[in-house]
């Protein structure tokens, strides 16, 4: 009899929000406008859907500490394998340099100052090397820093979401509420390129699949909990971006702060203003603690297979902690917000979108390879027991594969490539910087097998009969 207390169904959805929900999101998702209804129900069937039942699959079948690395290089092989942990870990640097540029304005709201470029800079950079130093504790994995970030988190984005019905209540809709604007406009193209936020807001689901030995029936529990989480963090974003909209309409709304200028439209500068926007900030550095352990951990799970610097898998400390790859994030991250010092106003005025724009399009990139390596691994690994199997076969799962890969390409597509001549400025930055990154991605690549004696190809037939044998003995020794 197993006395092991399983988790409840309402526990792993809780879990989902926690890693998955991410608040600074949500203005450059209201700025597509109320066209967002449309975009997140059918994202949620093409995209949300499939990505989340093949993720469930693998993630329950091969539990290796390296996750979607271990994925692509046993579809893929190793230059895969070395690619995707390249843009996996650089998404996160960017990512910690665009919530530093957030932090000088937003204390200045809150305390009616202006910073001049050093002392933001000096703001930016506290920011980036305090997040450096939880990175360096087990605290960085701590259960209560997620869940009490995922509170606060979720506690703003209600705020946000109930004052804007008051708002509308009070003031009228700040923007059009007529049937059509609900409807999508495949014409505008500066909504379109925020589309990759709501993908974004998808990633991460694969968390829910390292909790199968905790699961009562882990079978149905995890493709319901992908839905529904799915489906839970859809409502969060667009009861925040309903309020984001009451207030400012959705061609004017900043996607670098959008849900604090329609906030302070809302309240003013009150006390009310004052402590969501502290809340907010707060969360910010929850999300990067959140993140630290599982992108430094697989950072340097590559570097110990040859397929990223030697740096990553150094400097472990007594607790097992990654702090190689944890001192160069933050070295990155630093070095990413000297741009601030270009003098081109397209980059020190866009700053934010910028580098989250381009942080949001890498960790998508991430996920292009997964497809393509589940069905290898499918062909090649028939074998292996399987706690969840992908339900479609056949054409219909060659379709419900295409499709989500198709989506991430022209995501990532309408997210940097300028499609209009009035994109150009605030694009070509973002398109330089993810150009020279792809090609910085496989000069490490190759630099990374140096020494390496053989390059895996793939998971084979007869190495996947090999590691099930050898599995086998393993259990039978135990």
């Amino acid at each position: 009899m197993n006395d092991k207390k399983q988790l409840s169904f309402v526990t792993v959805i809780a879990t989902v929000i926690c890693v998955v929900f991410v608040c600074e999101a949500a203005a450059p998702a209201a700025a597509i406008g109320n066209q967002q209804f449309f975009w997140w129900i059918f994202l949620i069937l093409t995209f949300l859907l499939p990505y989340g039942l093949i993720v469930a699959e693998l993630g329950t079948t091969y539990d290796g500490e390296g996750g979607i690395y271990d994925w692509v290089r046993d579809g893929l092989g190793d230059k895969w394998g070395a690619r995707i942990s390249f843009y996996y870990w650089v998404n996160y640097p960017f990512w910690i340099a665009s919530l530093a540029t957030m932090f000088p304005d937003i204390l200045g709201m809150v305390f009616g100052v202006e910073f001049d470029l050093p002392v933001a800079l000096a703001i930016e950079l506290g920011f980036v090397w305090i997040v450096y130093l939880m990175g360096r504790s087990k605290v960085a994995d701590s259960e209560w820093v997620l869940n009490g970030g995922a509170i606060i988190k979720v506690a703003v984005a209600v705020i946000v979401g109930a004052l804007g019905i008051w708002y509308a209540m009070e003031n009228g809709f700040a923007s059009d509420m007529s049937a059509r604007t609900f409807l999508p406009e495949l014409t505008n193209t500066n909504a379109l390129g925020y589309l990759s936020i709501i993908i974004f807001n998808f990633m991460g689901f694969e968390v829910i699949c390292t909790m199968t030995d905790d699961m009562a029936d882990p079978k149905t529990d995890i493709p319901k909990a992908i839905v529904a989480g799915g489906i839970a963090i859809a409502v969060i974003y667009l009861f925040a971006g309903f309020g984001i909209g009451a207030a400012i309409p959705a061609d004017q709304i900043d996607p670098d702060y959008g849900m604090i200028y329609a906030l302070q439209t809302m309240v003013g500068d009150s006390i009310i203003f004052k402590v969501v926007c502290i809340a907010f900030l707060i969360t910010l550095f929850a999300n990067m603690a959140a993140w630290s352990f599982g992108v430094n951990s697989v950072a340097r799970y590559a570097a110990e297979h040859g397929n990223m610097p030697k740096v990553f898998a150094s400097m472990i400390s007594k607790d097992d902690m990654p702090n190689g790859a944890n001192l160069v994030n933050a070295v990155v991250a630093s070095l990413v917000l000297a741009l601030q010092l270009v003098p081109v106003e397209a980059i020190s005025e866009g700053i934010f979108w910028m580098l989250f724009g381009t942080s949001v399009v890498f960790l998508l990139l991430t996920y292009i390879p997964m497809f393509p390596a589940f069905l290898n691994l499918r062909k090649n690994d028939p074998n292996r027991e399987r706690v969840f199997t992908f339900p479609f076969k056949g054409a219909m799962m060659n379709v419900a594969i295409a499709v989500p890969c198709i989506e991430l390409v022209l995501a990532i597509v309408a997210t940097i490539v300028p499609l209009s001549a009035d994109e150009v400025a605030d694009k070509v930055p973002m398109l330089v910087i993810f150009a020279i990154l792809l090609v910085v991605g496989e000069i490490v690549r190759i630099w990374s097998a140096r020494g390496r004696e053989t390059e895996y190809k793939g998971l084979t037939p007869e190495l996947a009969a090999q590691r099930l044998a050898e599995e086998a003995a393993a259990a039978e020794e135990e």
